[in-house]
């Protein structure tokens, strides 16, 4: 492989998945647009013009700052590696701590000095988002404070959790010989399992209040549904989701005995009895099928050939040059091949996610199907079309743009499915 060659290559696939974005966030916007006066005749009995309205102007508005959001993440993917970012990058952090610390603190260093710039860069999309975006179409709760608060924690836990793992894959890229991307990927398996099972009980509480379900008569109801469908769970829990948005959701989470059900306080309060225990059971149809453990396989196999394919690339020069880098040529190398591979592998990826995005939406058919089974029909159709509503989510996305992006089929797909079950 030639370092030209890889830089051609890069650049094409970079190029295609811009443009290609830019097509298909446009079309959205002129279906959504072209929509905008009326509402389906499949929702003109439950959605108001007002609020699909609402849900075309929130969607237009997102996709325009998506616009954005893609052209600037496309300049610093392009300012990290081909125009000498990286480079530079790595020559400070180099120069100033391997002589002094070696090459494990130095490539911890470059680590960090990478991430703490990408966040820097990354804040201010996130801020106009919450509080432009969020905020100008009645969602955002949060306060300056708060966010400030949320990235501070965030970058605390950056530090305690991926600093120690982090540690060990670079130790094992230089110590563990040409087969060192087996033993990492090992490792990452094991963190990616303790992390789901700690995650609910000491990281989640960091952000959100969890408390018991207090509504008895729905705690009733819904544990009853769980045992008939042959799932158990350590609790239900409602999360305080309204201090930060007035989106609603349910969701579990958890591995093994940490399992919980997760209610949004939001979630609570716009669903009758019958519709939260639909929509749960929508949540147990994705256990019942296997969706998650499928996932979490599929996630670790291809993590395996990402660490193999890393293993490999890690020891070509091309690599690097292609990239734009200039690799060390007295101090360790691993640190630059993760970053390389992490920036460079997002643009090759993104032809692959209209599969993904099919079989998830399959999974959310087979789960609809099994809630229909378990519980009201009926109930759990009020209850996605009322989510649609409160959420602003558009009944009218461009075809072509679900196929390639959404995780979730369009809500006219979905209830007519649910009809047809």
């Amino acid at each position: 492989m030639q370092s030209s060659d890889l830089t051609l290559l890069f650049a094409a696939f970079v190029t295609a998945s811009l443009l290609t974005k830019f097509w298909l966030d446009s079309r959205q916007a002129r279906h959504v647009a072209t929509h905008r006066g009326a509402v389906p005749p499949a929702f003109s009995n439950e959605v108001a013009l007002a609020s699909h309205q609402r849900a075309a102007d929130y969607t237009l508005d997102k996709l325009r700052f998506g616009l954005l959001n893609t052209a600037i993440s496309t300049a610093v993917l392009l300012g990290w590696t081909l125009l000498g970012g990286l480079d530079a990058l790595n020559h400070l952090v180099r120069d100033a701590v391997f002589p002094r610390w070696g090459g494990l603190a130095y490539q911890l260093a470059l680590l960090g000095s990478f991430t703490a710039i990408g966040a820097i860069i990354e804040w201010p999309m996130d801020a106009w988002n919450t509080f432009r975006i969020e905020q100008r179409h009645g969602f955002n709760r949060m306060t300056w404070g708060m966010w400030i608060g949320d990235q501070l924690k965030q970058v605390l836990l950056g530090i305690l959790i991926g600093t120690p793992i982090a540690a060990l894959i670079l130790w094992l890229m230089g110590a563990a010989g040409q087969a060192w991307w087996l033993w990492a990927w090992g490792a990452w398996v094991a963190f990616s399992l303790l992390l789901m099972v700690i995650f609910p009980i000491f990281i989640a509480p960091l952000f959100n209040k969890f408390e018991p379900l207090q509504d008895d008569t729905l705690a009733s109801r819904v544990t009853n549904l769980m045992t008939r469908c042959g799932f158990k769970a350590k609790g239900f829990f409602v999360m305080d989701g309204s201090r930060r948005s007035a989106h609603a959701n349910a969701y579990f989470t958890g591995l093994g005995s940490s399992k919980r059900v997760v209610f949004f306080d939001t979630l609570l309060t716009k669903l009758s009895h019958g519709e939260v225990e639909a929509v749960l059971a929508h949540e147990l149809g994705h256990f019942k099928h296997k969706h998650v453990l499928k996932r979490m396989i599929m996630m670790f196999v291809m993590s395996l050939a990402g660490f193999a394919l890393l293993g490999w690339l890690s020891r070509q020069m091309a690599f690097y040059t292609g990239l734009g880098v200039a690799p060390n040529l007295t101090a360790p190398n691993d640190a630059l091949a993760l970053l390389l591979f992490m920036l460079a592998l997002p643009a090759f990826m993104f032809f692959v996610s209209p599969v993904f995005s099919y079989f998830s939406r399959r999974d959310e058919y087979q789960a609809d199907a099994y809630a229909c089974k378990q519980s009201s029909g009926k109930d759990l159709a009020m209850a996605l079309i009322k989510l649609y509503k409160d959420n602003s989510s558009t009944l009218t996305p461009d075809p072509m743009y679900v196929r390639f992006y959404y995780s979730h089929p369009p809500a006219s797909e979905r209830l007519a499915a649910m009809a047809a079950n």
